[in-house]
């Protein structure tokens, strides 16, 4: 990472969606701040329903916010149709199923071609297919031209994709779940060409996961989501080896590698239109449920005090009593 600016920054975030036959409104995103730098891998981990996926969606200008602001090289975006097309030029999205992404009836070279047509490039389209798809990792790219998606495997499925992201030549992709589809062993090839992307073209990404674990394996950074705000943030090394809020402790222990028995957490999963006060993990804690909290001092503030916002800058941070408590213990 060459700058510590942000290319990429939510501030305040909220997204709301009415509710149906008189339910209350459901907050998907609420009050996030998000910052991604140049060359930097963020992934943004959570359950399904905790407002990942709303929230990758709104900074990408598909989900305009309720309020908040998002920021892209430190300009406002601007939801106005034309502003959006030369956005989504330079900030790309990747979504979690080639073979949904794929128009069956197009070749290869249309579907990375669709880009450059609808954005008027006017350059040599040949050339820059190619360069896409030999950067994504589909060599030499003119044997893939004329194929069908459903001549590919589901790893080169996810290359064109890719590819189609590439041609654009954008500085950051958003990435929802990008290898969820795929076998374990093309899983690491994905992951390997993002780095390599990373690494050769500067690019930044977010990755939207429910896996830690791919996390650890590629990014720089980790922000922990739940229920629509982010929980617990900071570089991958700090988040994964010393989790500190209780939620990103569960997510971590049913990894394979965690060693220990995993932490089933109980009580209802995340309602957006469901908020409840204090801590919005407290019903489902497993340090609140074992009197950790209790001794802490800290469980009243648990059931009834809200949190503050996290910043979106780089540092760890995590919003927990519990754990703020602790910190105060140990220092």
């Amino acid at each position: 990472m060459t700058t510590t600016t942000p290319l990429l920054s939510a501030q305040g975030l909220k997204v709301t969606f009415p509710g149906r036959r008189g339910a209350a409104p459901a907050r998907a995103v609420d009050s996030v701040d998000l910052d991604i730098r140049p060359g930097e891998i963020v992934a943004l981990v959570g359950e399904s329903g905790c407002g990942k996926t709303t929230l990758a969606r709104s900074l990408l200008g598909l989900v305009p916010p309720t309020s908040g602001q998002v920021t892209f090289g430190g300009q406002p975006l601007d939801y106005a149709s034309r502003a959006l097309k030369v956005y989504r030029k330079r900030v790309q999205l990747v979504l979690q199923d080639p073979s949904g992404s794929l128009n069956p009836r197009h070749t290869v070279y249309d579907a990375v071609a669709e880009g450059l047509r609808i954005h008027g490039y006017a350059g040599d389209e040949r050339a820059a297919v190619a360069e896409a798809l030999s950067r994504a990792g589909l060599r030499p790219p003119e044997r893939f031209f004329l194929r069908y998606p459903h001549e590919l495997s589901g790893g080169q499925r996810q290359r064109v994709v890719i590819a189609g992201a590439l041609v654009l030549e954008p500085e950051l992709i958003v990435a929802d779940e990008p290898v969820a589809s795929l076998d374990a062993s093309v899983r690491g090839e994905i992951l390997a060409l993002l780095l390599r992307l990373r690494d050769e073209l500067g690019l930044s990404a977010l990755v939207v996961t429910h896996d830690l674990g791919l996390a650890w394996n590629i990014a720089d950074r980790v922000a922990v989501m739940y229920l629509g705000r982010i929980v617990e943030t900071g570089e991958v090394e700090q988040i994964l080896t010393a989790p500190q809020h209780p939620y990103t402790q569960a997510l971590l222990s049913v990894l394979p590698e965690a060693g220990g028995d995993p932490v089933i957490l109980t009580g209802e999963p995340p309602d957006p239109s469901r908020v409840p006060s204090g801590c919005r993990f407290h019903a489902r804690c497993q340090v609140l449920a074992s009197g950790e909290a209790e001794r802490a001092g800290v469980a009243d503030a648990c059931r009834t005090k809200d949190l503050p916002v996290l910043a979106g800058g780089g540092q760890t941070q995590v919003a927990c009593h519990w754990a703020g408590a602790a910190a105060k213990t140990r220092s």
